[in-house]
């Protein structure tokens, strides 16, 4: 098992500001799985993605990652975890503006020496369709191609998990499609597990799971 919650829950405030962001909830996730989390915005989405990538603490509960229990580890601790087992896919890119795609890889080896082989990273580049934009600025790519850049950079560091927040959000329903089958490939093929919140419901067919937010709750849909 990729990840595990066990009785995870958010909660801010208390009495009369008192508001459960994430009621308690189990959620589990397998290696060569993706999960859909679908639901209104501000049901809870955020909260729980944020959670899962260890961004924050839960209220009370477990989160379990690759086995260790990292529910209540310090901020430096956590960073750690991310760093070596999360990749995130954001909406914005998180592109560095003045620097060209092949040097954005540059500066994340020289925070995280756990990358993936040159090999492998090749072949990364080729099957996302980047090898002609390596050299160039984000400013000069197409959003499609930023967002392509985006999941490499997520699995550069070759984690276990990947988080996607509405990773289509911006893209055109051909690229929405490229984008996801793209995510669903490189699950498969490395043995990766997924979690992605999306707005999208043409894409759900591409899910092992879907899950549904509404008020802090989360539910499998059958």
């Amino acid at each position: 098992m990729v990840l595990t919650l066990t009785e995870v829950n958010k909660s801010f405030g208390k009495d009369q500001t008192y508001v459960e962001a994430l009621k308690p909830v189990d959620f589990n996730i397998n290696a060569g799985e993706m999960a859909a989390v679908i639901g209104p915005s501000g049901s809870g989405k955020s909260t729980f993605l944020t959670i899962a990538g260890l961004l924050q603490q839960p209220t009370n509960g477990k989160v379990i990652i690759n086995n260790q229990d990292v529910s209540k580890l310090s901020e430096r601790q956590r960073a750690k975890i991310r760093l070596k087992h999360i990749g995130f896919i954001l909406q914005s890119s998180n592109l560095v503006p003045f620097l060209k795609v092949k040097d954005q890889f540059k500066l994340l080896a020289q925070v995280n020496k756990n990358h993936i082989q040159p090999a492998d990273f090749n072949n990364q580049v080729e099957t996302l369709g980047l090898t002609a934009v390596m050299n160039q600025f984000p400013a000069e790519l197409s959003g499609g191609q930023r967002q392509r850049v985006a999941i490499l950079k997520a699995m550069y560091t070759n984690p276990s998990l990947i988080l996607a927040d509405e990773p289509t959000a911006s893209l055109d329903s051909a690229r929405a499609y490229e984008v996801i089958e793209m995510i669903q490939r490189i699950v498969k093929e490395t043995n990766k597990a997924a979690i992605i919140v999306t707005h999208d419901n043409r894409l759900l067919d591409y899910f092992d799971k879907v899950y549904v937010m509404e008020d802090g709750n989360l539910t499998l849909q059958d």
